[in-house]
């Protein structure tokens, strides 16, 4: 091929490659206009800057939430406390409305869509005033939508059925659903009276932030049982479903019911307490922060039908999983002190096998009473004391040793621990077989060249 030939050739093919990018260029643009004009966003309004939401239902009744300094609040049919993740669904989903397809431009009779009395007429009331209403009407022939348009706007288009969904919801979907509404990090008192269960039992918070009995007797909480106490009774909600006959009946039925439980929670802002009841096979719940009945289940209602023993901590060390710094166990005539210095486990001043140790630690950790009583104790032979929190806790124990168990006290407590006495003797075996660390590893040797 010739020079000149050879040049022709080559600008032929520039000009090709800018045509093909041109073409791809303009397409990707086309594409993207086209996908935002298919699919709009059609309120211009920010979260945030919704003040007031009106549903109007076609077979009655309207819904409205007024947003207050507080947060959202629920003032039609009825003034209820709201879900806030509830409320704030609907909004999202109604600023964030889109099409799913645009039925038609210009409509001039919308009877044939429903939208002449529209199954749902939503209001959006914006801060400054503004107001959006959408009308949904009847569902699609296909696809599962249903018709809808914006008052004023002359088009109609269809949405799915999601979007419908979230946003026509019932006035007992949004409201808060929880019987109980103290916040339980701020808890400071919780109190239980189960029927057949013994004196009421109280709840209060040590300095270590740990729950203590305080009534009938003081003693010693299992902090898990308690905690689990409060997270069933918070998590006890009314139904989102339901009607005003079944309200009422719930009502009816609770006033004539037995008492099974009740129990209070107190925080700073007050106390709000919980009342179980039962009528036959059926169980009811009332709180004293709201007017409505909830059916409860029976595992929630035997959750509360709990007594003093069930709450009684049985482990015998409160360290948990703080690490100790010190260790003392008198076994009779023998003697063991372990201090933590930095990493290390030392005993009379000389560094002792820091896995030994750890082993120990976890046994004690671990020891737990069979049975609690306030006799059985008898002459001391053991004494372990136990320090944590970097100085700040210390725990003495004291034990005897009965015919066929050990009993354990703690110091300045009058509980006595009777303990399994196969446990004990791990623990002073434990004691006994703490041993130097292992010799340093040897350096490996020289590869031979």
């Amino acid at each position: 091929m010739s020079v000149r030939g050879l040049l022709a050739a080559v600008a032929i093919l520039i000009v090709l490659s800018g045509a093909f990018w041109w073409s791809e260029t303009k397409n990707k643009q086309d594409d993207s206009a086209a996908s935002s004009k298919d699919n709009p966003k059609l309120v211009l309004v920010k979260d945030e800057d919704v003040a007031r939401l009106d549903l109007v239902k076609r077979e009655g009744g309207t819904i409205t939430l007024q947003r207050q300094k507080s947060g959202w609040s629920l003032t039609a049919p009825k003034a209820v406390r709201t879900d806030t993740d509830a409320v704030s669904g609907v909004v999202s989903t109604f600023t964030g409305l889109t099409w799913d397809r645009l039925v038609e431009e210009k409509a001039t009779d919308v009877t044939t869509f429903g939208l002449t009395a529209p199954e749902l007429k939503a209001t959006l009331t914006a801060k400054d005033g503004k107001k959006i209403t959408l009308l949904v009407g009847d569902a699609t022939p296909t696809s599962g939508g249903f018709f809808a348009k914006l008052d004023g706007d002359a088009r109609v288009f269809s949405i799915t059925g999601a979007t419908k969904s979230g946003i026509d919801k019932g006035w007992r979907e949004l409201r808060d659903k929880r019987l109980i509404t103290i916040d339980d990090s701020k808890l400071s008192r919780v109190e239980l009276t189960a029927t057949g269960k013994g004196a009421p039992v109280e709840f209060g918070k040590t300095g270590q932030n740990e729950w203590q009995v305080l009534k009938p007797t003081p003693v010693r909480a299992d902090n898990f049982q308690v905690e689990e106490l409060i997270r069933k009774v918070r998590e006890a909600k009314l139904e989102a479903s339901g009607t005003d006959e079944t309200d009422q009946r719930n009502a009816a039925e609770f006033a004539v019911a037995a008492r099974v439980a009740v129990v209070s929670l107190t925080d700073p802002s007050g106390t709000q307490t919980l009342d179980i009841r039962k009528k036959g096979e059926d169980l009811y719940a009332k709180s004293s922060a709201g007017e409505d009945v909830a059916k409860v289940t029976k595992e929630f209602a035997d959750s509360l039908a709990k007594g003093l023993d069930d709450f009684r901590q049985k482990k015998v060390f409160d360290f948990g999983f703080a690490e100790p710094t010190k260790l003392d166990i008198r076994d009779n005539g023998k003697a063991y002190a372990f201090t933590k210095s930095g990493e290390k486990w030392l005993s009379g001043g000389k560094e002792v096998d820091a896995t030994s140790v750890q082993s120990l630690i976890d046994k004690l950790r671990d020891l737990q009473a069979t049975k609690l009583s306030e006799t059985g104790f008898g002459t001391p032979v053991v004494e372990i004391g136990v320090t944590s929190l970097e100085g700040k806790r210390t725990e003495k124990v004291s034990a005897s040793k009965g015919a066929s168990a050990w009993f354990a006290k703690r110091e300045n407590e009058a509980t006595v621990y009777e303990i399994d006495a196969a446990k004990m003797d791990d623990i002073l075996r434990a004691a006994g077989e703490v041993k130097p660390p292992p010799p340093p590893s040897a350096p490996a040797a020289p590869a031979k060249k």
